[in-house]
C-alpha cells in the first residue's frame, strides 16, 4: 500500500532513499510532461527532469511543506528548464505530437491540414516566447493553473505572473495573427 506523500517526505528528508524513490516514481510523470512542454524537446525533458530531481533531492532538507510537493516539483522544474533553455543558443521549433490533433478531422483531410497548420503556428510562436513567458502561458492555458497557483510554482508574485501572461498572450497574439490576415479569418 503507498504511503502518503507527507509521510514519504518527511521520510525522505529522514535520509530514507527509497522513500525518494517513490517520490519521484509518483510525480515524474508530471514533471517529465512539464519539462517536455517547456523545453519543447524530448531530450531537453529528460535533462531538465533529471536536474529537477536532483536539485529537489539536494534540497528536500530546505522543503518546509508550505506547499503540496507536487507543486514544489513544479517550480523546480519551471527553473531547471528556464536555466537549461538560457544556456542553449538557439530555439527548438520541434512540432507537436500529432496526438494534439483533434480526432474529429479524422474524416476531413482538408480541415486537418488546417488544424495542423494551426498548430504549426502555435508551436513555432511559443518556440520564439522566452522561457519565462512560456513557462507561464503553458501553466495557465495547458495546465489551466489559477494565477496564484502560477506565481508559487515560479516563485514569483501573483501580479507578475499576470503581466507575464498578459506578454505572452500578446506576444502569441502578435505573431499568429499581426502578420497573417487568414488566421484573422480562420480564427473569427
Amino acid at each position: 500500500m503507498p504511503r502518503h506523500v507527507a509521510d514519504l517526505v518527511a521520510a525522505a528528508k529522514g535520509g530514507d532513499r527509497a522513500a525518494f524513490d517513490e517520490l519521484v516514481r509518483s510525480t515524474h510523470a508530471e514533471t517529465y510532461t512539464l519539462a517536455r512542454r517547456l523545453t519543447r524537446n524530448e531530450e531537453d525533458a529528460m535533462d531538465v527532469t533529471q536536474e529537477a530531481y536532483l536539485r529537489a533531492y539536494k534540497g528536500l532538507k530546505r522543503f518546509r511543506g508550505d506547499a503540496q510537493f507536487s507543486t514544489w516539483m513544479y517550480r523546480i522544474t519551471a527553473n531547471c528548464a528556464a536555466t537549461h533553455l538560457g544556456k542553449r543558443n538557439r530555439h527548438n521549433h520541434e512540432e507537436l505530437g500529432e496526438h494534439l490533433v483533434d480526432d474529429a478531422y479524422e474524416h476531413d483531410p482538408e480541415a486537418r491540414a488546417e488544424a495542423t497548420e494551426l498548430r504549426d503556428q502555435l508551436d513555432a510562436a511559443l518556440a520564439e516566447l522566452s522561457p519565462k513567458l512560456r513557462s507561464v502561458v503553458i501553466l495557465r492555458d495547458m495546465y489551466d493553473l489559477p494565477h496564484e497557483s502560477i506565481a508559487a510554482e515560479l516563485g514569483i508574485s501573483e501580479s507578475a505572473a499576470k503581466v507575464r501572461l498578459h506578454r505572452a498572450r500578446q506576444q502569441l497574439k502578435d505573431r499568429l495573427f499581426g502578420s497573417r490576415g487568414q488566421l484573422e479569418q480562420v480564427a473569427g
